[in-house]
């Protein structure tokens, strides 16, 4: 609801969303433990948040979150081992990913194993490595499709490369916001784009400009630069704007909206090449 406020009703939603098995009685004991002040009908979601940490059904949830991590660190076999038994769609995403799997099975130490936790390192190295591998098989790719299709570079920049790229912080995302760390959620997000820009644009330059044989300077081929930075500012006030209308909190409406935003800001880009480009569609 709109107070800033769950009442029984809703914290019984949310229990049995993240756990299944919750009774009525489960229910009534829970908001006996959230209740600080006010009326007991009602309760904050600063007294939710407190309560669910301490939570048996967040313990249960780390534990089954364990339990999962430790079959995975099973061993190599056990990454591999065909989906027996489950539907189309499992083997059909078990051989889309296969090769991937297998080529950082065999390529990258296990430090989740037991004995293995030593090699730590070498893992962060080699996994460093392989995402920047990939990174360069992806911009060449990408460029060559959209060469094929007629797709200038810089909507393929918009759109293939920012939703790959996208893709780890989504599920790093989701990982802890399973645990009950949403604030870790969003400000991975937020994070690692200020990473992208104060650090991965520079730091190339940067070695670019320093190497003996190269130039002094990098100039940046992009037309319209400061149309994107201000396009990017206004997009950063409309999120604020939207996130303080909906009281500071993740919902429906919210997701929606950054849906509305994120479209909006495809069309005019994909429109604004249009008319900069003319060999463009």
């Amino acid at each position: 609801n709109k107070s800033g406020t769950i009442d029984r009703d809703e914290v019984r939603e949310l229990l049995k969303t993240l756990d299944s098995s919750v009774t009525e009685a489960d229910v009534e004991d829970a908001i006996t433990a959230m209740y600080r002040s006010g009326s007991k009908d009602e309760i904050t979601y600063q007294e939710f948040a407190d309560w669910y940490v301490q939570s048996i059904i967040y313990n249960r949830q780390q534990t089954l979150l364990e339990r999962q991590i430790e079959e995975e660190a099973q061993g190599i076999c056990e990454a591999l081992k065909p989906p027996w038994g489950e539907g189309c769609f499992a083997w059909l995403k078990y051989l889309l990913v296969l090769p991937l799997v297998a080529l950082l099975t065999f390529t990258i130490p296990d430090v989740r194993r037991t004995g293995c936790g030593k090699w730590c390192y070498l893992s962060f190295v080699l996994s460093i490595a392989w995402i920047g591998a990939f990174s360069y098989l992806m911009v060449w790719w990408v460029e060559i499709v959209g060469n094929t299709m007629g797709v200038p570079s810089v909507v393929m920049g918009y759109t293939v490369l920012a939703a790959g790229t996208s893709v780890p912080d989504l599920f790093s995302s989701v990982i802890v916001a399973r645990m009950g760390e949403g604030d870790m959620a969003v400000s991975s997000s937020i994070g690692s784009n200020i990473f992208d820009i104060l650090v991965g644009l520079p730091l190339p330059w940067l070695i670019f400009t320093l190497w003996p044989s190269t130039p002094d300077v990098v100039t940046v081929q992009a037309k319209g630069i400061w149309q994107s930075i201000c396009i990017l500012i206004g997009m950063l006030v409309a999120i604020i704007a939207i996130v303080h209308c909906q009281g500071w909190k993740m919902t429906r409406t919210l997701g929606g909206a950054m849906f509305v935003l994120y479209f909006i800001f495809l069309v005019q880009a994909i429109v604004t090449e249009y008319y900069r480009n003319p060999c463009f569609g």
